[in-house]
Protein backbone atom coordinates (compact mmCIF):
# COMPACT_ATOMS: atom_id res chain seq x y z
CA UNK A 1 0.00 0.00 0.00
CA UNK A 2 1.53 3.73 -0.71
CA UNK A 3 0.17 6.99 0.08
CA UNK A 4 1.16 10.83 -0.22
CA UNK A 5 1.35 12.90 2.26
CA UNK A 6 2.25 16.54 2.97
CA UNK A 7 5.40 17.37 5.00
CA UNK A 8 4.19 17.93 7.87
CA UNK A 9 2.26 14.81 8.18
CA UNK A 10 5.90 13.12 6.99
CA UNK A 11 7.70 14.81 9.65
CA UNK A 12 5.26 13.89 11.98
CA UNK A 13 5.57 10.27 11.28
CA UNK A 14 9.19 10.74 10.81
CA UNK A 15 9.96 10.71 14.75
CA UNK A 16 8.79 7.18 15.15
CA UNK A 17 8.98 5.68 11.24
CA UNK A 18 12.10 4.92 8.92
CA UNK A 19 12.79 7.03 6.42
CA UNK A 20 14.28 6.06 3.22
CA UNK A 21 16.17 8.64 1.00
CA UNK A 22 16.94 6.88 -2.21
CA UNK A 23 18.24 10.40 -3.72
CA UNK A 24 22.30 9.98 -4.46
CA UNK A 25 24.80 9.59 -1.78
CA UNK A 26 25.63 13.33 -2.99
CA UNK A 27 22.70 15.19 -2.80
CA UNK A 28 22.29 13.11 0.82
CA UNK A 29 25.76 14.76 2.20
CA UNK A 30 24.47 18.05 0.79
CA UNK A 31 21.41 18.07 3.55
CA UNK A 32 19.13 15.44 4.30
CA UNK A 33 16.02 15.11 6.80
CA UNK A 34 18.09 14.57 10.27
CA UNK A 35 17.48 10.23 11.03
CA UNK A 36 16.50 9.74 7.22
CA UNK A 37 18.32 6.41 5.79
CA UNK A 38 20.08 6.85 2.61
CA UNK A 39 19.41 4.10 0.06
CA UNK A 40 20.00 5.62 -3.32
CA UNK A 41 18.18 4.45 -6.08
CA UNK A 42 21.14 5.54 -8.89
CA UNK A 43 25.09 6.40 -7.24
CA UNK A 44 25.95 9.64 -8.11
CA UNK A 45 27.37 8.02 -11.39
CA UNK A 46 24.61 6.76 -12.73
CA UNK A 47 22.58 9.65 -11.92
CA UNK A 48 24.42 11.51 -14.04
CA UNK A 49 23.91 9.28 -16.82
CA UNK A 50 20.80 8.97 -16.77
CA UNK A 51 20.64 13.06 -16.68
CA UNK A 52 22.82 13.46 -20.40
CA UNK A 53 20.42 10.50 -21.53
CA UNK A 54 17.36 12.36 -20.56
CA UNK A 55 18.74 14.85 -21.95
CA UNK A 56 20.20 14.06 -25.06
CA UNK A 57 17.44 11.36 -25.71
CA UNK A 58 14.37 12.01 -24.05
CA UNK A 59 12.12 10.40 -20.93
CA UNK A 60 11.62 6.91 -22.40
CA UNK A 61 15.68 6.42 -23.18
CA UNK A 62 16.37 7.52 -19.27
CA UNK A 63 13.87 5.47 -18.25
CA UNK A 64 14.78 2.22 -20.15
CA UNK A 65 18.35 3.09 -18.74
CA UNK A 66 17.29 3.35 -15.22
CA UNK A 67 15.77 0.13 -15.53
CA UNK A 68 18.78 -1.85 -16.42
CA UNK A 69 20.79 -0.11 -13.65
CA UNK A 70 18.40 -1.05 -10.81
CA UNK A 71 17.27 -4.36 -11.98
CA UNK A 72 20.09 -6.39 -10.54
CA UNK A 73 20.02 -4.16 -7.49
CA UNK A 74 16.26 -5.18 -6.68
CA UNK A 75 16.71 -8.27 -3.84
CA UNK A 76 19.40 -5.77 -2.40
CA UNK A 77 17.52 -3.15 -1.91
CA UNK A 78 14.62 -5.13 -0.22
CA UNK A 79 17.25 -7.11 2.18
CA UNK A 80 18.40 -3.49 3.34
CA UNK A 81 15.34 -2.62 4.36
CA UNK A 82 14.63 -5.68 6.29
CA UNK A 83 18.00 -5.06 7.93
CA UNK A 84 16.95 -0.93 9.16
CA UNK A 85 13.32 -2.20 10.57
CA UNK A 86 10.78 -4.80 11.83
CA UNK A 87 8.33 -2.23 11.53
CA UNK A 88 6.34 -2.53 8.76
CA UNK A 89 5.54 1.13 7.58
CA UNK A 90 8.68 2.91 6.17
CA UNK A 91 8.90 6.82 4.65
CA UNK A 92 10.05 7.59 1.12
CA UNK A 93 11.27 10.22 -0.42
CA UNK A 94 13.58 11.92 -3.52
CA UNK A 95 13.95 15.18 -4.72
CA UNK A 96 10.47 15.99 -6.12
CA UNK A 97 8.43 12.85 -5.35
CA UNK A 98 8.94 11.48 -8.89
CA UNK A 99 9.95 8.55 -10.32
CA UNK A 100 12.97 7.26 -8.25
CA UNK A 101 10.86 7.32 -4.72
CA UNK A 102 7.76 6.19 -6.52
CA UNK A 103 9.98 3.01 -8.13
CA UNK A 104 11.40 2.24 -4.68
CA UNK A 105 8.06 2.60 -2.78
CA UNK A 106 6.42 0.10 -5.76
CA UNK A 107 9.20 -2.28 -4.86
CA UNK A 108 8.97 -2.38 -0.70
CA UNK A 109 5.15 -1.84 -1.36
CA UNK A 110 5.35 -5.38 -3.03
CA UNK A 111 7.66 -6.92 0.12
CA UNK A 112 4.81 -6.26 1.89
CA UNK A 113 5.16 -2.49 3.37
CA UNK A 114 3.15 0.18 4.34
CA UNK A 115 4.72 3.22 2.41
CA UNK A 116 4.10 6.63 2.47
CA UNK A 117 5.74 9.10 -0.24
CA UNK A 118 6.56 12.68 0.64
CA UNK A 119 4.51 14.42 -1.53
CA UNK A 120 6.93 16.66 -3.53
CA UNK A 121 9.74 15.06 -2.43
CA UNK A 122 13.19 16.86 -0.17
CA UNK A 123 12.19 19.92 -2.11
CA UNK A 124 8.54 20.53 -0.38
CA UNK A 125 10.29 20.22 2.70
CA UNK A 126 12.89 22.10 2.48
CA UNK A 127 9.97 24.97 1.49
CA UNK A 128 8.34 23.91 4.63
CA UNK A 129 10.79 24.23 6.95
CA UNK A 130 11.43 27.75 5.93
CA UNK A 131 7.87 28.61 5.80
CA UNK A 132 8.23 27.23 9.57
CA UNK A 133 10.61 29.66 10.43
CA UNK A 134 8.53 32.60 10.04
CA UNK A 135 5.60 31.45 12.03
CA UNK A 136 5.72 34.32 15.21
CA UNK A 137 7.27 32.27 18.24
CA UNK A 138 8.06 33.98 21.77
CA UNK A 139 12.09 34.02 21.08
CA UNK A 140 14.27 35.66 23.48
CA UNK A 141 17.72 36.61 22.94
CA UNK A 142 21.09 35.80 25.57
CA UNK A 143 23.00 38.79 24.30
CA UNK A 144 26.62 39.88 26.00
CA UNK A 145 30.09 41.11 25.42
CA UNK A 146 32.45 37.40 24.49
CA UNK A 147 33.78 36.12 27.56
CA UNK A 148 30.17 36.42 29.79
CA UNK A 149 29.54 32.74 29.40
CA UNK A 150 26.20 32.89 27.28
CA UNK A 151 26.65 29.42 26.22
CA UNK A 152 27.44 28.14 30.14
CA UNK A 153 24.02 29.94 30.73
CA UNK A 154 22.22 28.47 27.99
CA UNK A 155 23.04 24.88 29.21
CA UNK A 156 21.79 26.04 32.75
CA UNK A 157 18.38 27.55 31.22
CA UNK A 158 17.94 23.99 29.72
CA UNK A 159 18.60 22.20 32.99
CA UNK A 160 15.95 24.20 34.54
CA UNK A 161 13.11 23.14 32.20
CA UNK A 162 13.13 26.15 30.20
CA UNK A 163 13.08 25.84 25.86
CA UNK A 164 16.61 26.32 24.40
CA UNK A 165 17.99 26.38 20.75
CA UNK A 166 21.72 26.36 21.04
CA UNK A 167 22.58 27.63 17.28
CA UNK A 168 26.49 27.28 17.73
CA UNK A 169 25.72 23.58 19.09
CA UNK A 170 23.79 23.06 16.24
CA UNK A 171 26.97 25.27 13.42
CA UNK A 172 29.37 23.63 15.11
CA UNK A 173 31.49 26.24 15.70
CA UNK A 174 31.56 29.20 18.82
CA UNK A 175 31.10 32.36 15.99
CA UNK A 176 34.31 33.91 16.19
CA UNK A 177 37.40 33.03 14.23
CA UNK A 178 38.37 31.45 17.24
CA UNK A 179 34.83 29.63 17.31
CA UNK A 180 35.81 26.60 15.02
CA UNK A 181 38.75 25.37 17.62
CA UNK A 182 38.14 21.96 18.81
CA UNK A 183 34.57 21.87 16.95
CA UNK A 184 33.56 19.16 14.62
CA UNK A 185 33.53 20.06 10.71
CA UNK A 186 30.99 22.02 10.12
CA UNK A 187 27.59 21.07 8.19
CA UNK A 188 26.57 22.09 5.04
CA UNK A 189 24.65 25.24 5.24
CA UNK A 190 21.57 23.06 4.22
CA UNK A 191 22.35 20.90 6.87
CA UNK A 192 22.36 23.76 9.06
CA UNK A 193 19.12 24.51 8.49
CA UNK A 194 17.49 20.88 8.87
CA UNK A 195 19.18 20.28 11.94
CA UNK A 196 18.30 23.74 13.61
CA UNK A 197 14.50 22.59 12.03
CA UNK A 198 14.69 19.30 13.81
CA UNK A 199 15.20 21.25 17.33
CA UNK A 200 12.56 24.28 16.34
CA UNK A 201 9.95 21.58 15.66
CA UNK A 202 9.47 20.39 18.94
CA UNK A 203 9.81 24.04 20.71
CA UNK A 204 6.39 25.00 21.66
CA UNK A 205 5.54 28.35 20.22
CA UNK A 206 3.54 29.95 23.13
CA UNK A 207 6.60 29.59 25.44
CA UNK A 208 9.69 31.34 26.02
CA UNK A 209 12.41 29.81 23.15
CA UNK A 210 16.03 31.20 23.92
CA UNK A 211 18.50 31.82 21.48
CA UNK A 212 22.14 33.39 21.46
CA UNK A 213 22.44 36.51 19.87
CA UNK A 214 24.13 35.35 17.10
CA UNK A 215 25.69 37.28 13.67
CA UNK A 216 23.77 35.76 10.69
CA UNK A 217 27.00 34.04 9.93
CA UNK A 218 28.46 31.25 11.96
CA UNK A 219 31.99 30.37 10.69
CA UNK A 220 31.54 29.32 7.19
CA UNK A 221 27.30 29.03 7.32
CA UNK A 222 24.59 31.55 7.86
CA UNK A 223 21.25 31.26 10.11
CA UNK A 224 18.08 30.83 7.80
CA UNK A 225 17.05 34.25 6.81
CA UNK A 226 13.29 34.08 7.95
CA UNK A 227 14.88 32.74 11.29
CA UNK A 228 17.92 35.36 11.35
CA UNK A 229 14.77 38.29 10.48
CA UNK A 230 12.93 36.75 13.74
CA UNK A 231 15.37 36.83 16.10
CA UNK A 232 16.29 40.33 15.07
CA UNK A 233 12.96 41.49 16.28
CA UNK A 234 13.44 39.88 19.32
CA UNK A 235 14.03 40.99 22.78
CA UNK A 236 17.24 40.64 24.63
CA UNK A 237 18.34 39.75 27.73
CA UNK A 238 21.76 41.58 28.00
CA UNK A 239 24.44 39.61 30.35
CA UNK A 240 27.37 41.77 31.91
CA UNK A 241 29.48 40.74 33.87
CA UNK A 242 33.47 42.19 34.89
CA UNK A 243 36.46 42.12 32.36
CA UNK A 244 38.74 40.43 34.34
CA UNK A 245 36.11 37.90 34.72
CA UNK A 246 35.73 37.55 30.92
CA UNK A 247 39.03 37.54 30.49
CA UNK A 248 40.00 34.41 32.58
CA UNK A 249 36.71 32.75 31.44
CA UNK A 250 38.79 32.81 27.90
CA UNK A 251 41.76 32.07 28.81
CA UNK A 252 40.40 29.03 29.99
CA UNK A 253 38.54 28.39 26.86
CA UNK A 254 41.46 28.29 24.44
CA UNK A 255 44.78 28.64 26.13
CA UNK A 256 45.07 24.46 25.62
CA UNK A 257 45.03 24.99 21.79
CA UNK A 258 47.90 24.76 20.29
CA UNK A 259 49.82 28.39 19.55
CA UNK A 260 49.80 27.64 15.76
CA UNK A 261 45.84 27.52 15.16
CA UNK A 262 45.29 30.44 17.69
CA UNK A 263 48.49 32.26 15.29
CA UNK A 264 46.23 31.40 12.52
CA UNK A 265 43.00 32.56 13.96
CA UNK A 266 44.90 36.19 14.81
CA UNK A 267 45.93 36.41 11.07
CA UNK A 268 42.70 36.96 10.11
CA UNK A 269 41.41 39.13 11.79
CA UNK A 270 45.03 41.45 11.97
CA UNK A 271 43.47 44.17 9.27
CA UNK A 272 41.09 44.55 12.28
CA UNK A 273 42.92 44.34 15.21
CA UNK A 274 45.77 46.70 13.27
CA UNK A 275 49.24 46.20 12.73
CA UNK A 276 50.39 47.55 16.05
CA UNK A 277 48.03 45.20 17.92
CA UNK A 278 48.34 42.51 16.18
CA UNK A 279 52.17 42.18 16.42
CA UNK A 280 51.60 42.94 20.44
CA UNK A 281 48.93 39.40 20.19
CA UNK A 282 51.59 37.29 18.22
CA UNK A 283 54.37 37.88 20.64
CA UNK A 284 52.11 37.09 23.59
CA UNK A 285 51.30 34.48 22.29
CA UNK A 286 54.66 33.19 21.43
CA UNK A 287 55.30 33.94 25.14
CA UNK A 288 52.13 32.36 26.50
CA UNK A 289 51.07 35.46 27.91
CA UNK A 290 47.47 34.48 27.06
CA UNK A 291 45.75 37.24 29.04
CA UNK A 292 47.51 40.01 26.97
CA UNK A 293 46.29 38.21 23.95
CA UNK A 294 42.54 38.26 25.16
CA UNK A 295 42.55 41.58 26.25
CA UNK A 296 44.05 42.24 22.40
CA UNK A 297 41.38 40.89 20.89
CA UNK A 298 38.45 41.69 23.44
CA UNK A 299 39.07 45.10 22.28
CA UNK A 300 38.22 44.23 18.68
CA UNK A 301 35.16 42.06 19.82
CA UNK A 302 33.50 44.34 21.86
CA UNK A 303 33.45 47.54 19.51
CA UNK A 304 32.04 45.17 16.94
CA UNK A 305 29.32 44.17 19.85
CA UNK A 306 28.66 47.56 20.70
CA UNK A 307 27.70 48.30 17.34
CA UNK A 308 25.81 45.64 16.32
CA UNK A 309 23.49 46.84 19.78
CA UNK A 310 23.79 49.98 18.41
CA UNK A 311 21.99 48.94 15.69
CA UNK A 312 18.60 47.00 17.68
CA UNK A 313 15.81 48.81 19.46
CA UNK A 314 17.24 50.00 22.39
CA UNK A 315 13.58 49.25 24.47
CA UNK A 316 14.11 45.70 23.94
CA UNK A 317 18.04 45.53 25.42
CA UNK A 318 17.29 44.62 28.87
CA UNK A 319 20.61 44.28 30.98
CA UNK A 320 21.46 41.98 33.66
CA UNK A 321 24.35 42.09 35.89
CA UNK A 322 25.73 38.56 36.87
CA UNK A 323 27.30 37.59 40.30
CA UNK A 324 30.53 36.17 39.98
CA UNK A 325 30.17 32.31 40.80
CA UNK A 326 26.24 32.31 41.55
CA UNK A 327 24.85 30.54 38.72
CA UNK A 328 21.85 29.75 40.48
CA UNK A 329 21.11 33.09 41.19
CA UNK A 330 22.21 34.35 37.79
CA UNK A 331 19.76 31.82 36.04
CA UNK A 332 16.95 32.93 38.18
CA UNK A 333 17.54 37.11 37.66
CA UNK A 334 17.80 35.88 33.75
CA UNK A 335 14.69 34.23 34.09
CA UNK A 336 12.51 36.65 35.73
CA UNK A 337 13.79 39.52 33.53
CA UNK A 338 12.67 37.29 30.56
CA UNK A 339 9.51 36.82 31.98
CA UNK A 340 8.89 40.15 32.62
CA UNK A 341 9.28 41.60 29.23
CA UNK A 342 7.37 39.04 27.16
Amino acid sequence: MINRIPAKDFIEQSQSTLVIDVRSGKEYDQGHIRRAINLPLFNDEERAIIGVLYKNSGREASVLKGLELTGPKLTDFVKKLHSLTDNKKVLVHCWRGGLRSESMAWLFSLAGYQVSLLEGGYKAYRRFIREEFSKQARIILLGGMTGTGKTELLRLLSKKGEQVIDIENIACHKGSVFGGLGQSDQPTNEQFENNIFDEWKIMDPSKIIWMEDESRTIGNISIPDPLFEQMGRAPMVKVETGLAERITRLVKDYSGFEKYALNEALQKISEKLGGTNTKAAMAALEAGDFTKVVELTLAHYDKAYAYSLFKREKSKIHAVLLEARDDDKNVSLILQTGKSIL
